[in-house]
């Protein structure tokens, strides 16, 4: 994370590994992500197999992988944590 960085868009979850969203950008990425998804599986016809990868599974997965990326770019950095951090975690 840059330290010029001063609002985060993604929190550490405090159960298991990922990050939720913290800030309007947060939940304005995640929003648009879903959406793209919803999208891409309501306009894909999942009987012809060869389209499948072509029109959902392609663009689902560049979507997901843009995702994550600006999760690690403007969230906190991602670790395995279960419960409440400790005060000598949160440095």
């Amino acid at each position: 994370m840059n330290n010029k960085l001063t609002k985060l868009w993604f929190k550490r979850k405090w159960y298991g590994w990922g990050w939720y969203p913290a800030s309007v950008e947060g939940w304005l990425v995640t929003l648009i992500y879903a959406g793209g998804v919803l999208f891409f599986a309501s306009a894909t016809d999942f009987n012809v197999t060869k389209e499948v990868w072509l029109f959902w599974l392609l663009p689902v997965l560049l979507l997901t992988v843009t995702f994550i990326r600006l999760a690690y770019r403007f969230g906190e950095s991602p670790r395995w944590q279960w419960g409440r951090p400790k005060k000598d975690d949160l440095a």
